[in-house]
């Protein structure tokens, strides 16, 4: 009897599965993050106001933003793949405990913790060949 787990393995383990499903990983990691950043440019204001609203000082949304826009972009690229897959899961981990740790928001709590473990994941997968990361380590 075939177990599927050994099967889904050594599937996995075809090279170009592999560095393919890692290029799909970043690019659904840094979707959220290149969009989220983005919006609190267009949106400056209203992301400070907010931000000032839940306790937390609005001269940090430049910081945020870099950490959003310029850490999506790191992913989506593999640049220091795992150095950023690490500093965005503690971004996540933070975020979700500061806006969304009231019951009401319960659904993008669990978003920020899922985002997270899929970062540490990445972290310990690497940026795979497809990636900066790839061509500097060569």
């Amino acid at each position: 009897m075939l177990n599927p787990n050994v099967v889904a393995a050594n599937i996995l383990k075809n090279p170009t599965v592999h560095h393919g499903l890692a290029l799909l990983a970043r690019v659904f990691l840094a979707y959220i993050f290149i969009v989220a950043g983005w919006g609190k440019i267009a949106g400056y204001d209203a992301t400070v106001a907010y931000m000032q609203a839940m306790d937390v000082p609005g001269g940090l949304l430049p910081l945020t933003i870099l950490v959003e826009l310029g850490g999506g972009l790191a992913i989506l690229f593999g640049f220091q793949t795992r150095i950023m897959a690490l500093a965005l899961a503690g971004f996540s981990i933070v975020t979700a405990l500061l806006f969304h740790s009231g019951a009401e928001d319960a659904i993008n709590l669990m978003k920020n913790v899922a985002m997270a473990g899929g970062f540490v994941a990445l972290a310990l997968l690497g940026a795979g060949r497809f990636s900066i990361d790839h061509v500097i380590e060569k």
